[in-house]
C-alpha cells in the first residue's frame, strides 16, 4: 500500500482481523445476506460502521465479504481500511440503472470503465469527467466465468454520480453520448482509490431500473432483475473457487 502523506491514514489496529488478500464488496443488504449463507463456512460478521464484515473460516483466511454500502466516499472509506487490514484485490457486486436503450432491467454489465461525476475522486488526483478504469485481471477472470456459463453481458462505461436526485434528462443524455451504458453511486471512486493505492479491482453490476426514455422505470420488484443477482452470487462464488486460491 502507497501513498501515505495524510494527515490521517487507514491503520490496522492491534484488534483488526485478517480479512484475507481478497474483498468482495457488496452493494445491498439482501445480497450481502444471501452470499453469506450461500458462502459458508464464513466466521461471524465484524461491524464496521455501517458495514458487517463477513472472513472466511479457516487458517489462513483468503477472502472477506463486506457490506452494505452506499455512495462514493463510504465506499471507499471501507475499501481503504480493509486495504490497511491486507486486502489486495476487490471484487465490487451492486446495482445501477440503464441510461441505454438496448438494456433493460435484468441485464448484467462488466464495467469497463467509469466517468467520474463524483467528488471522493478528486482527493485521490483525479477530475470530474475524467475516465478511470478497472485494474488487474478481476474483470477478465469475471468475464471467462461468464463465458463459461452463457451467461449473456454488456460490458462498457459507467457514469458513477453522488447526486441520485439530481439525474436530469440533460445529464442522461450528456452521458449517453459519452458512452454509458449506466449510472451508479460508487464505481469511479473505487477504481481511483485502488489505482492510487495499487490493488487489484474489478466489478459486476446488475440493472435494477432504467432511465434512458428520461422517465424512470424502477424494477426492483422484476423477477429477471432478482434471478440475476443470484446468478451473479453464483459469478462471485465461482470467482472465489476458480481464483482466489491461486493470490499469495
Amino acid at each position: 500500500m502507497k501513498r501515505l502523506d495524510a494527515i490521517i491514514n487507514p491503520l490496522r489496529g492491534k484488534n483488526s482481523p485478517d480479512p484475507g488478500k481478497l474483498l468482495l464488496m457488496i452493494t445491498s443488504g439482501p445480497d450481502l445476506k444471501f452470499l453469506s449463507n450461500f458462502m459458508n463456512p464464513l466466521k461471524p460478521p465484524v461491524s464496521f460502521m455501517m458495514s458487517q464484515i463477513y472472513i472466511q473460516d479457516t487458517r489462513t483466511p483468503g477472502f472477506c465479504l463486506a457490506g452494505p454500502v452506499t455512495g462514493s466516499p463510504y465506499a471507499v472509506l471501507l475499501m481503504e481500511n480493509l486495504m490497511a487490514w491486507g486486502v489486495r484485490d476487490v471484487l465490487y457486486f451492486g446495482w445501477c440503472g440503464s441510461i441505454s436503450e438496448n438494456i433493460e432491467t435484468g441485464d448484467i454489465i462488466l464495467p469497463a470503465a467509469a466517468i467520474i461525476d463524483e467528488g471522493t475522486s478528486v482527493g485521490y488526483e483525479k477530475h470530474s469527467g475524467e475516465i478511470v478504469y478497472p485494474s488487474g485481471d478481476i474483470n477478465q477472470n469475471i468475464k471467462t466465468i461468464l463465458n463459461d456459463r452463457k451467461i449473456d453481458y454488456h460490458e462498457g462505461r459507467i457514469w458513477t454520480t453522488d447526486a441520485i436526485f439530481r439525474e436530469t434528462p440533460e445529464k442522461v443524455k450528456y452521458f449517453q453520448e459519452k458512452k454509458a451504458l449506466a449510472v451508479e453511486m460508487e464505481l469511479s471512486a473505487l477504481f481511483t482509490a485502488a489505482e492510487f493505492r495499487g490493488i487489484n479491482m474489478g466489478a459486476v453490476l446488475v440493472v435494477s431500473d432504467e432511465l434512458a426514455s428520461f422517465t424512470w422505470k424502477p424494477g426492483f420488484n422484476d423477477k429477471r432483475f432478482k434471478q440475476s443477482r443470484m446468478a451473479g452470487a453464483e459469478v462471485i462464488k465461482d470467482y472465489v473457487s476458480r481464483f482466489c486460491k491461486t493470490r499469495d
